[in-house]
């Protein structure tokens, strides 16, 4: 088992774990024509997007606010679904990344006691030792061997990585979101410069809007927003803007690289349809998921960011798709 890397709320498998290929003809065998079934349309323009205020990860980079353009484009209104990605499978026959390696990360409070005491200290992550390297886990299994998603078909798809979601949107006839288009699409056309899509409370009239942690972290999980883990893509209340859970739910995979002050610098390639620096070691993510919380990981906000190795697969993190106008 390859010794992972500390990351934030996911684990990254480490440099030296053998990658497997991921051969992108076979996922464009069956491609699709690329619909905008089920899509957003963004309208294209100037945004400000980025965070500099309190409690930012300043070594995220999460600053400056900057202003950009983009064209317009298309989103997906949700994250892509475990009904969608077995779609995907049966038409092309892929085989993830995790189902390669062997193993994927498990969130602890995923497994029972039972399985917890059995498994070996070296598969727990140091520093975080709340995920555990799970043979045997995948997207069809996501908690391993005995895990099943029948009843999570309308739940998004965990335990893919950058590259598998790749594969997806190549088969979809689509593309993986740049940083920049994912959260101004987040930010709505008001381009609102809030903490959230809805303002500046994380629960308005004590109402909840997304699916992060409550409770304490990690130990005791009250799931008052109704989930212990994942909640269907389409929970919660709708955005104003037509999309359900940018923020929350699972990580989202975007297509730039990962580096923390590459936007910083005035230019061409920073500020209009920034795509990310040319190359890097992790893939940017955006959103927080389900595990994020206040008193350890806050980045369920619009400007935060993070980010993991490309082949990294955890019950916490997917995506959804984009597409040219």
């Amino acid at each position: 088992m390859s010794e992972a890397k500390q990351g934030c709320c996911a684990p990254q498998r480490s440099a030296g774990a053998a990658a497997p290929v991921i051969d992108l003809r076979s996922a464009e065998g069956a491609a699709k024509l690329g619909s905008t079934q089920g899509m957003v349309r963004v309208q294209g323009g100037q945004f400000k997007i980025g965070y500099e205020g309190p409690g930012a990860w300043v070594a995220d980079g999460e600053g400056p606010v900057r202003t950009i353009t983009l064209d317009t484009y298309w989103l997906d209104q949700t994250a892509v679904t475990n009904a969608q990605f077995a779609e995907f499978v049966a038409a092309t026959g892929y085989v993830t990344e995790s189902e390669k390696f062997g193993w994927a990360y498990v969130f602890i409070g995923q497994l029972s006691n039972s399985k917890q005491r059995k498994l070996r200290e070296t598969k727990t992550v140091q520093g975080l030792q709340w995920w555990y390297a799970i043979d045997g886990a995948y997207w069809r299994k996501p908690e391993g061997p005995g895990s099943n998603i029948k009843k999570r078909m309308d739940h998004p798809v965990v335990s893919v990585s950058w590259n598998d979601a790749l594969a997806y949107a190549h088969w979809a006839g689509k593309r993986l979101p740049s940083e920049a288009e994912w959260e101004v699409a987040a930010r709505g056309p008001d381009n609102v410069q809030t903490m959230y899509p809805w303002g500046s409370e994380l629960e308005p009239g004590g109402k909840h809007r997304c699916n992060v942690w409550q409770g304490d972290f990690p130990h005791v999980n009250s799931e008052a927003d109704g989930y212990a883990w994942t909640a269907p893509v389409t929970a919660y209340r709708k955005y104003e803007s037509g999309f359900y859970n940018l923020l929350g739910n699972v990580w989202e995979w975007c297509a730039d690289w990962f580096h923390p002050s590459w936007h910083a610098k005035e230019s061409e390639a920073t500020r209009i349809n920034p795509t990310g620096p040319s190359s890097g070691e992790s893939r940017v993510m955006k959103g927080g998921s389900f595990l994020c919380h206040e008193s350890y990981c806050n980045r369920y906000r619009l400007g935060a960011r993070t980010a993991n190795t490309p082949d990294s697969a955890t019950t916490n993190l997917g995506f959804r798709c984009a597409r040219d106008a």
